[in-house]
């Protein structure tokens, strides 16, 4: 769990936040022990932007993983207090992940707080709602 947290905390220089200055890193831990990173990728047309978490998810997608395969998500800000996913990424975490998934928040002050991914989006809208 160091090498992730350690991982996430570098990966931050990589956030394009050019725009609210708030830049996230995200690390998902595989299984297999992999780690897969992710920032927040801003556009001048805000709607384009892609959250940190949805990044390090749709990466690791794209490379053939899929929710059996991912272990937990490292979420960090550079700040003092915690920071949890949007609600858009909470979605595609609750999709995309397992239920009993670790998202693990990680401020500047070493302090970690764990929350199950089933916890991050009671009653999440998920395809056995379709």
């Amino acid at each position: 769990m160091e090498k992730s947290i350690q991982l996430v905390k570098e990966n931050l220089k990589n956030s394009y936040a050019k725009y609210s200055n708030f830049q996230v890193s995200a690390v998902l831990e595989l299984k297999n022990g992999e780690l897969i990173k992710g920032v927040n990728v801003e556009n001048a047309s805000y709607g384009l932007s892609n959250c940190a978490e949805r990044s390090a998810l749709f990466a690791a997608y794209s490379n053939g993983y899929r929710k059996q395969d991912l272990l937990r998500i490292f979420v960090y800000t550079n700040h003092d207090y915690f920071v949890s996913p949007c609600g858009a990424c909470r979605q595609v975490i609750r999709e995309l992940m397992e239920d009993d998934a670790e998202v693990i928040l990680v401020n500047n002050l070493n302090e970690t707080k764990t929350i199950k991914n089933i916890d991050l989006l009671p009653f999440g809208f998920t395809e056995g709602d379709l």
